[in-house]
């Protein structure tokens, strides 16, 4: 379980990105977290991994509170959390295998890493977890010759790699077009239940969290305005998270996609896919 209490950060400019978030993420759920651009989504990530330091307040994982640990107890708390990015962060030069593999970097240490000397447990693992992304045909493909949807399948198989107990997620699918992108967040949440994770994902796109996770999370200018199931989303709760806007439109998208199982097109788009000209 992953517990937040009292986590805020204000940066040396005297903004105040995260004010006093209370949180607890149990083993198997998958939350989102969703607010507007410079709510404190992605600080609140980083502060969890200790990529940003926080101000004052607690993060503490299966009973250790990592924002007091350092040095090389700090890099052992951190192998315990997976990161997937939204620029998927691979290294290009290197097979799909390769970097799946350096997923075990922090257990194998950089000189097995560079030479490649994995134990054979950790090649059968990558094997394993490639064959369950879908990407077992594509070993010895190298990262710069793969579609964004394949880079994060390679990026979700090196997560995985280094056992974690949490799982945070960086927009996952900015990049990626709506069929995608529903194929991305389907495998991270099956994944995350499979093997037990508490996961948090920092996305943009509501509809498509309302469709595949345990709850969802809303910060608005750093503070905590919302916490529930997907279904609790309403307008009214949008507007709260957001700002004033017409969410009846957003709602219909939603069920109609929900329906169809299909992403939603407005009819200009369909009709210069049709053929007619913009």
């Amino acid at each position: 379980m992953l517990t937040l209490t009292g986590l805020t950060k204000r940066y040396s400019t005297g903004d105040l990105a995260l004010q006093d978030i209370n949180l607890e993420v149990p083993a198997g759920q998958v939350m989102a977290l969703i607010g507007p651009s410079g709510a404190g989504k992605s600080t609140l990530i980083r502060c969890v991994n200790r990529l940003v330091e926080p101000s004052s307040g607690r993060v503490v994982l299966d009973g250790e509170d990592i924002t007091r640990v350092r040095g090389n107890r700090l890099r052992q708390a951190r192998r315990q959390i997976g990161m997937i990015f939204q620029n998927y962060a691979l290294v290009e030069r290197l097979s799909v295998m390769e970097n799946v593999l350096s997923g075990r970097l922090a257990y194998v240490g950089f000189w097995r890493s560079f030479l490649r000397q994995f134990p054979q447990s950790d090649v059968e693992q990558a094997f394993h977890l490639l064959e369950r992304v879908g990407l077992e045909q594509m070993l010895d493909k190298r990262g710069d010759e793969l579609s964004g949807g394949q880079k994060q399948r390679v990026g979700i198989a090196r997560a995985l790699m280094q056992n974690p107990k949490l799982l945070l997620v960086d927009e996952p699918t900015a990049s990626l077009d709506p069929k995608t992108s529903r194929q991305i967040m389907r495998l991270i949440c099956e994944l995350s239940r499979e093997q037990n994770l508490a996961s948090i994902i920092n996305i943009h796109d509501v509809i498509l969290a309302q469709q595949f996770v345990d709850r969802v999370v809303g910060l608005r200018g750093g503070e905590l305005v919302f916490d529930g199931p997907p279904s609790e989303l309403t307008p009214e709760i949008l507007t709260t998270i957001y700002g004033e806007e017409d969410w009846s439109t957003e709602e219909a998208a939603g069920d109609d996609e929900a329906e169809t199982g299909e992403p939603v097109r407005d009819p200009a788009t369909a009709a210069i896919e049709k053929g007619a000209h913009p």
